[in-house]
């Protein structure tokens, strides 16, 4: 039998003023965790299915909180959980995700009974679908990853029921159509809605129960309590073309939590540099409210992109804020004169400015490397892409 070990108390104290050891690489888990989502992508529509098929056949009374046409948002669940496990060892990043992710199926009725279900139908769709990978090890490192994700998501829930509703009721008090698919829709919620300038919602309609859809709010918040929401009608989205089409004063919608990091930092005076591709000026918007209500003197430069004049619908808004406020620049670039990231490059420069993007998904990845290639730091450029949030996926 070995003797046991003795530690000095010089050697302790050393080792409590080390500097903790930084991982110079992916964790032990972590491999194993890609390795097994690198096997399933080529197969990943058919362990979609093979996971809610566990699911509703073990927990039949779940099928109720999915849509009815499980084909709209079918994959978004085991989505959020497999690029959430991918992304394990960025622990402060993924921990305000899942976070919001916890917060956030608020609103669908999970309770804390629900995850031990979904993991167990995870892991059987990894153990059907992962053949040449899966073995006990690799079975071990997901529990562990499983159990990560959902301790914090639980948590997150947990916090959040303490201070606030798990939905708000939300009443349609105007609908102004801009455009023949482009609606301007306020909103007044049954109780306060906090929420930043910047950030957006997830909501509902009666007319497609649990199907969840994110739009951006398109004003800082207002003293009467309202909220404004700039809606596209896009083809078969279910959500926006009720919006659009169909929903009138007197209709009752409901809301999730907000959420969003593309917020003003008013800690600092950099100028900002401010990109909204068609309706993605709703946030754009809000941003310069904040900046005037702050009582903020940073210069503010809007470019306003999209296809021709007939879809710049909220344009004339723009232009009243720009008269009103001597620090506000705007700027629309239709698509006869360019794309919007290459009408940025023309003007500038932009090195000492906090860019902010809101718009289609191509936008924000040309814009991000149009600005990157301009001088202005990763870390000072903002958007939500819900699509590609966090490289992690929407919620």
């Amino acid at each position: 039998m070995n003797a046991p070990t003795t530690t000095s108390a010089a050697e302790k104290a050393a080792a409590d003023d080390a500097p903790p050891r930084i991982p110079s690489g992916p964790s032990p888990d972590a491999l194993l965790v890609r390795r097994t989502l690198a096997e399933i992508a080529p197969v990943a529509d058919r362990v979609t299915s093979y996971f809610y098929a566990l699911l509703f056949i073990r927990r039949p009374e779940l099928r109720s909180m999915f849509p009815v046409a499980m084909d709209t948002q079918r994959d978004r669940l085991l989505r959020a959980l497999l690029t959430a496990a991918e992304h394990m060892d960025n622990t402060s990043v993924l921990t305000s995700y899942l976070q919001n992710l916890g917060r956030g199926h608020r609103k669908y009725g999970t309770h804390p009974s629900h995850y031990p279900a979904v993991g167990e139908a995870l892991i059987g769709a990894l153990i059907r679908y992962a053949t040449t990978t899966w073995d006990e090890e690799t079975e071990s490192a997901w529990v562990r990853t499983y159990a990560t994700i959902s301790q914090i998501m639980i948590g997150a829930a947990a916090e959040d029921e303490q201070h606030a509703p798990a939905w708000w009721h939300a009443e349609v008090v105007s609908h102004d159509l801009r455009t023949p698919d482009v609606a301007v829709i306020t909103l007044r919620p049954d109780q306060p809605y906090p929420f930043l300038a910047g950030q957006y919602t997830t909501l509902e309609t009666p007319w497609w129960p649990c199907v969840w859809r994110h739009f951006s709010f398109a004003s800082a918040p207002r003293r009467d309590g309202l909220l404004s929401l700039h809606v596209k009608a896009v083809p078969a989205g279910w959500v926006s073309q009720a919006l659009v089409h169909r929903a009138r004063p007197g209709d009752v919608l409901r809301l999730g939590p907000p959420s969003g990091s593309m917020t003003v930092d008013h800690s600092t005076d950099n100028g900002m540099l401010c990109l909204g591709g068609g309706t993605g000026i709703a946030p754009i918007k809000a941003l310069v409210e904040d900046v005037a209500e702050h009582g903020d003197r940073r210069p503010v430069e809007v470019f306003y992109g999209a296809r021709s004049d007939h879809d710049l619908y909220d344009i004339d808004t723009m232009m009243r804020l720009q008269q009103t406020f001597p620090w506000l620049s705007v700027r629309p670039v239709t698509d006869d004169q360019g794309r919007l990231p290459d009408a940025v490059r023309r003007y500038g420069p932009w090195h000492e400015y906090d860019a902010y993007l809101s718009g289609p998904l191509g936008m924000i990845r040309s814009g991000v490397d149009a600005l990157r290639g301009a001088g202005i730091p990763a870390e000072r450029i903002r958007h939500d892409s819900l699509e590609d949030l966090v490289a992690i996926g929407g919620a």
